[in-house]
């Protein structure tokens, strides 16, 4: 396993894998958050008792949030991977080429030249967006644990968040598209008849996965989303401040 990692078809075909597992983990991220379309409605809000789900997931097999520490780690491991493997063959493929050789952009697609960029600019984007709605540190607008619609609507009345979500997706959308058409290839799975269609479905899945993103910030911005009821710790820090 190490000779193949060390290996260029094997670091492709390691950042090829790695890909696959972190669309797939984009799709079922995305499937989450349109729980929030439900609205504040019912003892809970539905994207609520998602994410109740997944702590509770794997129980009692698994500790409370054991099944979800599982998925982060594999999501760690993948991130890692990916990015050591992109970077190592962009240096291979650096060093590969004879002093004062021209790069060759012909054929050459404008998001395969802006995909390191788009990967960096992707990276920040994810480790903002962890200390925002994971961690909590992020708390420019309320937070509370737990309670997943409260954060997003007040999060996202906010015109700058939604701006960032919004470029953030657009290069997604960039990175994704070029992404997915790349581990086709390098898993050897493209052939001249299939081609179009997979350049058309790689175009498909990826508007999907940024539209379905993007309605979550639009909607909650553009008030189409009901406002939640406050948390109970805020109620009852409200209430003492009337009575004390």
């Amino acid at each position: 396993m190490v000779e193949f990692w060390r290996s260029t078809i094997g670091k492709k075909t390691f950042v090829a894998v790695t890909g696959t597992i972190l669309v797939g983990y984009l799709i079922l991220h995305m499937v989450g958050n349109l729980n929030s379309l439900f609205g504040p409605t019912g003892a809970e809000p539905r994207v609520d008792w998602y994410a109740g789900w997944l702590r509770e997931l794997g129980e009692p097999l698994l500790p409370f949030a054991g099944a979800l520490w599982i998925v982060r780690a594999i999501l760690l491991g993948s991130v890692i991977i990916h990015i050591t493997g992109v970077v190592q063959l962009r240096f291979r493929n650096r060093d590969a080429r004879p002093a004062r050789y021209p790069a060759r952009k012909i054929g050459r697609s404008w998001e395969s030249g802006v995909m390191m960029t788009s990967g960096i600019l992707l990276a920040a984007f994810i480790v903002f967006h962890i200390l925002q709605f994971t961690t909590l540190t992020v708390d420019v607008t309320p937070l509370h644990h737990e309670q997943v619609y409260f954060n997003l609507y007040n999060a996202f009345q906010e015109w700058y968040f939604v701006a960032i979500y919004l470029v953030a997706l657009i290069l997604i959308g960039v990175h994704l598209r070029h992404g997915i058409w790349s581990l086709v290839q390098t898993l050897g799975l493209d052939s001249p008849a299939r081609n179009r269609g997979i350049r058309y479905g790689a175009t498909t899945l990826t508007l999907v996965i940024v539209v379905g993103f993007a309605l979550v910030p639009i909607l909650f911005w553009t008030g189409l989303l009901d406002a939640p009821e406050p948390p109970a710790a805020t109620i009852t820090a409200i209430a003492g401040g009337l009575t004390g």
